[in-house]
C-alpha cells in the first residue's frame, strides 16, 4: 500500500496543477515532504503571477461598497477568478475580506474556496467571523470536497476550532479532510480541542470510523498516527473503549491487510495499560495472517514507534502468542537484530523485550546472543545489567553466555 500521507499530497499537487492525480503518479516516489514543498512552491508561483493584476482590483475595495460589488461579482465573475482575486484583496484588506465572507452566498464561496491563496487564509484567520467559515466548511464536506477543506486546518485559530467543533457535525468528512492537512501540529490542535472541548466529539467520531468502510478506517489511522503523543494516547484509549470486540479486531485486520502497519502500531504503541490489555485479549491476536504481517512489517522497516507497538502488544498477550511471535521477530535478518538494541533503548522497551525473550527457547536466545556479541562492550555490559535488574539471569543465561563467548 502506498503511503497514505504521500498519496494525499499527490492529490493536492494534482489539484493545484488542474490535472488528474494519475498523471502525477510517477512523482509519488518523492515522498510526502517533497511533494508538499513542491505543491506549496507551485501554488505561490501561480498566485504571485497574478498579484499585480488582482492588486489593482483590490484598489476598488475601499471605493465601492460591498453591498454593491458582491452581488455583481457573484453574478458575473467565475469562481476560479474570484477565488484567486480574493487572495490579493484579502492580504491588502483583511477586514473587508472578512466582512465579505459573511455576505457571500455559501455555495458561491465554496466554489471559490479551491482557488484561494492559502496565505490569504492565514491573514483572515484572526479576523474572520466563525459563522460563515462553519457554513462554508459544511458545504465543502457536503460536496465531499475534502481536498479543499483539509489544508485550511493549518490556519485554524482556537476560536475557529471551537466553532467547527460545535457547528460541523460530519465526523466522516472531518476525518477525510484531515488526511489532506500536512501539518501534524494543526491536526493535533484540532483533535486536542475535540478531546477536551465541551462537545466531547471524539467518542462519536470513533464510533463513526469503527462502523465505517475499510478505507475510512485506514484514513483515520493515517491521521491519528501523525498526531502528538498525548493526542494519540487519548485517541487510542477512546477508540478501543468505544469499539466492540469485533470492531477492534476488524480495525487491526484491515490495517494488516492494507499494509498500514506503521500507522496501526504507532497507535498501539501509545495505548495505556487498560486499552492494551483489551486489544491483546482480542481474538485477532490469534489470526496467523494478521500477526505475521505485523511482525514482518516491524522487521522489514524497524523503527522505535512500530517496535513499541508490537512489543507492548506481545507483552500483554497470552504466553503462547508472545512466545510464537516474539520468536519470529527475533528470527529477523542479522542486520535487523544488530540494529535492535539501539531501537529498543530509544523506545524504552528493554524490560518488556527481555521479559518476552525470557519465555523463548534457548535456540533463539543463542542466535540473538551471537548477533548481539557484535555490540560494543559497554552496550553488552549495560544489557547484562538490565537482565540482572529484572532478575532474569537464569532464564536468559543462554543469551548472556553466548553473547560473552562470541563478544
Amino acid at each position: 500500500m502506498s503511503d497514505l500521507v504521500t498519496r494525499a499530497q499527490l492529490v493536492l499537487l494534482a489539484r493545484t496543477l488542474h490535472v488528474p492525480a494519475e498523471r502525477l503518479a510517477h512523482l509519488e516516489k518523492l515522498g510526502a515532504a517533497r511533494l508538499h514543498e513542491l505543491q506549496q512552491r507551485i501554488a505561490r508561483r501561480i498566485f504571485d503571477e497574478h498579484t499585480a493584476t488582482f492588486r489593482r482590483v483590490g484598489m476598488l475595495v475601499p471605493v465601492i461598497p460591498l453591498s454593491i460589488s458582491l452581488p455583481l461579482v457573484q453574478r458575473m465573475v467565475p469562481p476560479m477568478m474570484a477565488g484567486r482575486a480574493a487572495g490579493a484583496v484579502g492580504v491588502e484588506h483583511p477586514k473587508k475580506a472578512a466582512e465579505a465572507l459573511g455576505m457571500l452566498d455559501v455555495s458561491y464561496a465554496a466554489d471559490c474556496a479551491p482557488y484561494l491563496d492559502p496565505r490569504m487564509v492565514g491573514e483572515l484567520a484572526d479576523v474572520a467571523p466563525p459563522g460563515p467559515v462553519v457554513a462554508i466548511t459544511n458545504e465543502l464536506l457536503r460536496r465531499g470536497d475534502y481536498v479543499t477543506a483539509g489544508p485550511f486546518l493549518a490556519y485554524a485559530t482556537p476560536a475557529l476550532i471551537r466553532a467547527v467543533e460545535a457547528g460541523v457535525h460530519d465526523d466522516e468528512g472531518m476525518i477525510r479532510s484531515a488526511a489532506y492537512a500536512y501539518s501534524s501540529a494543526s491536526i493535533s490542535a484540532v483533535i486536542r480541542q475535540m478531546l477536551h472541548g465541551p462537545a466531547q466529539r471524539i467518542p462519536r467520531l470513533a464510533a463513526t470510523l469503527l462502523s465505517g468502510s475499510a478505507e475510512l478506517r485506514l484514513t483515520a489511522l493515517s491521521v491519528f498516527a501523525r498526531c502528538d503523543e498525548d493526542v494519540i494516547a487519548a485517541l487510542g484509549g477512546i477508540l478501543i473503549d468505544v469499539g466492540t470486540v469485533e470492531q477492534n479486531g476488524d480495525l487491526v485486520r484491515v490495517a494488516a491487510e492494507a499494509g498500514a502497519i506503521r500507522e496501526l502500531l504507532t497507535l498501539v504503541g501509545h495505548l495505556g495499560p487498560s486499552a492494551l490489555d483489551t486489544l491483546a485479549a482480542n481474538p485477532v491476536t490469534a489470526d496467523h495472517a494478521v500477526m505475521s504481517a505485523l511482525v514482518a512489517g516491524v522487521a522489514g522497516r524497524p523503527e522505535p514507534a512500530t517496535l513499541r507497538g508490537l512489543v507492548n502488544l506481545l507483552e500483554r498477550a497470552d504466553p503462547e502468542t508472545a512466545r510464537r511471535w516474539g520468536r519470529q521477530l527475533f528470527e529477523s535478518a542479522d542486520a535487523v537484530l544488530v540494529e535492535l538494541p539501539a531501537l529498543v533503548t530509544e523506545a524504552r522497551l528493554w524490560p518488556a523485550l527481555l521479559r518476552i525473550l525470557a519465555e523463548i527457547d534457548g535456540e533463539t536466545q543463542t542466535r540473538l546472543g551471537e548477533a548481539w556479541a557484535k555490540l560494543p562492550a559497554t552496550d553488552r555490559e549495560t544489557l547484562e545489567r538490565r537482565v540482572r535488574e529484572l532478575r532474569l539471569d537464569t532464564r536468559l543465561a543462554t543469551l548472556t553466555v553466548t553473547m560473552n563467548i562470541y563478544g
